[in-house]
């Protein structure tokens, strides 16, 4: 199968470097400054046990190789509309494109740009960075990607990316819904980022306090009463998971979108909280905090812009 990572970092870089590994004809699309990374180091990708070394197919906007069989889309949102520029030379008839981002604007974004069949629903559970060399860092053992139609139907496409997937040692159990489980995703990752970025601390530090514990519990609910009005209910065992994930005493997890907050770069703010609270608005669902952890990211934003150090 022939294979188009767009970006090679801390989630394509991984995956990619998995089906490379596993023998399959992988490239992957990056910037320049990304490029010349790769070109002196490999892609490498350590921690859990993992110790990949890799020297990468590299293509570029304007050469992006031809049609591919599969087109795996794990760039940041802020670069979305950029990379469906680039990406798009590369996508024939058969070609399959698994959005690997948060939320779920990027779906409208992706069917109206290269149309709705050649888009896939998709899910990317892994938790990695990369280090001061551009090195991939593994920090906890899941290593999942879900897909599948939009519309919920069966098709041999799907089971044969699922079958490449799994061969390469990436979980993808069958998904029947894959547009509630993108929403099921983005309830658990707006809840992480509001806990962290409104606290401006770790999810350990956030409970070490008075109140910390209650505060992941009820923006969690404020998330998953969105969900559920768009018609996504969030299944009991997720909600447990993720009220676990953001209670735990003396955690050090904290999200990549923190993580731009506190090192003064831009977030992905908009695709993933404010475009949470607009759609409750839309379904009357009240959302005070996470009305206030997107005012706060918002703010965060237009200092940026202003050119002002956060």
């Amino acid at each position: 199968m022939r294979i188009l990572s767009v970006g090679a970092g801390a989630v394509g870089g991984f995956f990619g470097a998995r089906l490379a590994q596993a023998g399959q004809d992988v490239s992957f699309l990056v910037r320049p400054a990304r490029a010349k990374a790769l070109e002196a180091r490999g892609l490498r990708v350590d921690g859990q046990g993992e110790e990949l070394r890799l020297i990468p197919k590299l293509v570029t906007a304007g050469a992006p190789g031809g049609d591919y069989d599969l087109v795996l889309l794990s760039v940041k949102a802020t670069a979305l509309h950029q990379a469906l520029a680039d990406v798009e030379p590369a996508v024939g008839r058969g070609t399959a494109v698994v959005p690997l981002l948060n939320g779920v604007a990027q779906l409208d974004a992706l069917v109206a740009r290269l149309g709705s069949g050649a888009v896939l629903g998709g899910v990317a559970k892994v938790v990695t960075t990369l280090n001061e060399e551009g090195d991939i860092l593994r920090m906890a053992p899941p290593a999942v990607i879900l897909t599948g139609e939009l519309d919920g139907r069966p098709s041999a496409r799907v089971d044969a990316i699922r079958a490449v997937l799994t061969g390469a040692g990436i979980d993808s159990p069958p998904t029947a819904d894959i547009v509630a489980a993108m929403w099921h995703k983005w309830v658990f990752i707006s809840t992480l980022v509001a806990v962290t970025c409104l606290m401006r601390g770790t999810v350990g530090e956030v409970n070490a306090v008075a109140g910390g514990a209650a505060l992941g519990a009820s923006l969690l609910a404020e998330a998953a009463a969105v969900s559920a009005a768009a018609g996504h209910p969030v299944p009991e065992a997720e909600l447990a998971f993720t009220t676990t994930t953001v209670t735990t005493p003396g955690s050090p997890l904290t999200p990549s979108l923190y993580r731009d907050l506190v090192a003064g770069a831009p977030t992905e703010a908009d695709h993933v909280l404010t475009d949470l609270t607009v759609r409750a608005r839309a379904l009357a669902v009240a959302t005070p905090l996470l009305d206030l952890a997107a005012l706060h990211l918002r703010v965060h934003e237009h200092r940026l812009a202003a050119g002002r150090t956060p």
